[in-house]
């Protein structure tokens, strides 16, 4: 009961020294309780305690010389794709039309080589008609068109001799006929000639006594004008791709003379196994966009392809490559050129060309709940765990993401609140600030080791 009074002062003395030896070491403890704050105070990467904290500061320097890319994520629809190659190949029925001779005839002139743009209407050859056939249609469209004009003159006159009481209704009624069986004649023979390859002008020469001997072939449709100055007028634009005559050469009624190209409308097609039949069937039949990637391209010169949809899938698998095609339908594109006086166009696309599809298999995310979409280099793995970096100044702090998917240019994280919208995360550069974490804590990985995929 005595040594009450003095225990106060006991306690006191003891506060006092644990305090001061407390001050004494405050260097060695102090770091592990506010790494950040000292951290900050001292100019020295924040390492993680041995609590774990996984955070590390980079400084000005060193975010330039990284090149940081940082970022608010944006939440947004992403579809896991199959890749699956294929190429550009013509459309059957579409893309080639041969041009032939419609009678027999010798080649006069060759108005398109090979290599040169032609549209609708354009002239392509000019051929000496030989056609015994044609001449004599000809002749037989003359005698007719001239019968016909004393017919009609003969009928003419019984009609007033008839009004004047003096003909014979039997007579007009004969003549009447005669005249109907000539113009029957007269318009078989001109369709004869017209399916010959002789335009209708030609055709009224020939009527009129005056036959023809030389006819021009010209490329298939009928040529409208251009919209602007910068399309191709005509209604289709075709490029001579065979010449299969020569000059003085003679031809022989459906002769094929050369064969014109129309690549305005093309086929994308896909090789893919049978395996991926059902994802490609669903894909046709909700038209589910699918992007093209064509590699030979270089960016900025051609504007941006729209997605394909897919017509139809093929039902013959391929015995040596075990595979099926698919087929997408694509718009081509031309751009003009001045050659020599002549307008020329270069198509974007072009049969045999490379590409690949991008096929929409699956929708990742929960409903209503969209995936954050980085570009591969925001991610960094270790062993099971995947991570992400977020700045808060010169502060970057690890944090634990959940990846829904993974490709070799996009990583999908799910939206499951570890990181938000709010944070500024690295787009690139994972495995280097990983790698700075781990130095600043003491355990740096050897030279070369990468998680980063």
């Amino acid at each position: 009961m005595r040594l009450r009074p003095y225990l106060p002062a006991a306690a006191g003395c003891v506060l006092v020294l644990a305090l001061t030896a407390g001050y004494a070491t405050h260097e060695r403890w102090l770091p592990y309780l506010f790494p950040i704050a000292e951290a900050q105070k001292t100019g020295e990467p924040v390492a993680a305690h041995p609590g774990g904290a996984d955070r590390v500061k980079l400084s000005p320097q060193a975010q330039k010389n990284l090149g940081l890319d940082v970022d608010n994520p944006t939440p947004q629809e992403y579809w896991r794709t199959i890749l699956i190659p294929g190429s550009v190949v013509d459309r059957p029925g579409e893309s080639d039309r041969s041009v032939t001779a419609k009678v027999a005839g010798v080649v006069l002139e060759i108005r398109a080589k090979p290599g040169d743009t032609v549209e609708a209407g354009a002239p392509l050859f000019a051929l000496q008609l030989t056609s015994e056939f044609l001449q004599v249609a000809q002749a037989d469209l003359a005698k007719a068109a001239r019968e016909s004009e004393f017919a009609i003159a003969k009928r003419d006159r019984t009609a007033d001799l008839v009004k004047g009481g003096a003909g014979s209704v039997a007579v007009l009624i004969e003549d009447e006929n005669q005249v109907k069986r000539l113009a029957t004649q007269i318009a078989a023979l001109r369709r004869q000639l017209l399916v010959f390859g002789l335009n209708a002008e030609q055709v009224n020469r020939a009527e009129k006594g005056d036959p023809i001997t030389e006819i021009t072939v010209v490329a298939p449709g009928v040529a409208k004008p251009p919209v602007t100055a910068k399309e191709p007028a005509g209604e289709a634009l075709y490029e001579m791709q065979e010449l299969a005559v020569a000059l003085g050469e003679q031809v022989a009624p459906g002769q094929k003379l050369a064969t014109l190209a129309d690549h305005r409308k093309l086929f994308v097609e896909g090789r893919a196994f049978k395996t991926e039949s059902d994802a490609l069937a669903r894909a046709a039949e909700h038209k589910v966009p699918i992007r093209a990637e064509f590699s030979d391209e270089a960016a900025g010169i051609w504007k941006a392809q729209e997605p394909l949809i897919i017509q139809h899938l093929s039902n013959q698998v391929d015995p040596a490559t075990r595979t099926f095609g698919f087929y997408l339908p694509i718009e081509n594109q031309p751009r003009s050129y001045v050659q020599g006086g002549k307008s020329r166009f270069v198509w974007r696309y072009h049969p045999g060309q490379r590409v690949r599809l991008r096929v929409p298999v699956e929708r990742l995310g929960k409903p209503g709940v969209l995936p954050f979409v980085f570009p591969v280099g925001a991610v960094i793995r270790e062993g099971s765990e995947a991570y992400v970096f977020v700045q808060t100044g010169d502060i970057f702090v690890r944090k634990p993401v959940h990846v829904l998917f993974e490709d070799r240019a996009e990583v999908v994280v799910a939206n499951d609140g570890s990181i938000s919208e709010a944070d500024f995360v690295c787009r690139n550069q994972a495995a280097a600030i990983n790698r700075a974490l781990k130095a600043a804590a003491g355990g740096e990985e050897p030279a070369g080791h990468d998680h980063s995929h």
